[in-house]
């Protein structure tokens, strides 16, 4: 039998069940089409299968899974339409969040992101992409977090579910790593400037490369989908 997973006591059980199996989606080792078999999850995980059951209906609200009752729950295909509609949504709410918040950032936010941003540069100098991307997105957590629209950082985190197992795809591309860091280090300035529509301009050129890169990868991996 195998060794359950060990539930780190800072976490609801809930939102760690749902935490691991969304990463698992994201960096497609649980590939497009993958059954959830809630007994050998909760199995795994040493729960009940409540947490399990509450972990994929939060997946299935992102349009993560596809629940077909009375025959299961699987990971999602990768839709190039709701890949595109994340990045439509991504461009307007980030574009409009560092706006406002280059008025008001604080410097404890600074240094926060500062932090990050030496992070993510030690994370590309030893080849950790995985880490990397995890930097990737805990920027920009940062940075929406920092508005304080908890609502609307729900609609987002939706949004970019749909992103994030593309975006992986990416990162090997020569030279891509790097780029994205001096994107996210031109962001970062522009807060400190204290500049509203450099910041602005700094997301959505950071938004544009990050859209070209997906593309790429659409066409490669959905050809005919990738067209509609």
């Amino acid at each position: 039998m195998p060794v359950a997973l060990t539930h780190p006591p800072d976490l609801l059980k809930n939102d760690w069940v749902y935490g691991v199996l969304r990463r698992r989606i994201r960096d497609l080792e649980l590939p497009p089409g993958a059954p959830l078999r809630k007994d050998e999850l909760s199995l795994e995980f040493g729960v009940s299968r409540a947490p399990i059951s509450e972990a994929i209906t939060r997946l299935a609200e992102e349009g993560l899974v596809d629940v077909f009752p009375q025959h299961g729950s699987f990971v999602a295909e990768i839709r190039a339409q709701d890949v595109r509609e994340g990045l439509f949504i991504r461009f307007g709410l980030e574009t409009q969040a560092i706006r406002l918040l280059a008025i008001n950032r604080t410097p404890e936010l600074m240094a926060e992101l500062d932090a990050n941003i030496a992070a993510q540069a030690a994370a590309i100098d030893v080849g950790d992409l995985r880490r990397f991307q995890d930097l990737d997105e805990d920027l920009h957590n940062i940075i929406f977090s920092a508005v304080n629209y908890p609502r609307v950082q729900g609609f987002l985190d939706s949004a970019r579910a749909q992103l994030d197992r593309i975006r992986p795809l990416t990162l090997p591309v020569e030279g891509r790593p790097l780029a994205a860091l001096n994107e996210h280090r031109w962001m970062v300035e522009a807060l400190r400037r204290r500049d509203p529509e450099f910041a602005a301009a700094a997301v959505r050129a950071h938004l544009v490369t990050v859209s070209e890169a997906v593309e790429v990868q659409l066409l490669r991996l959905l050809p005919s989908m990738s067209r509609k």
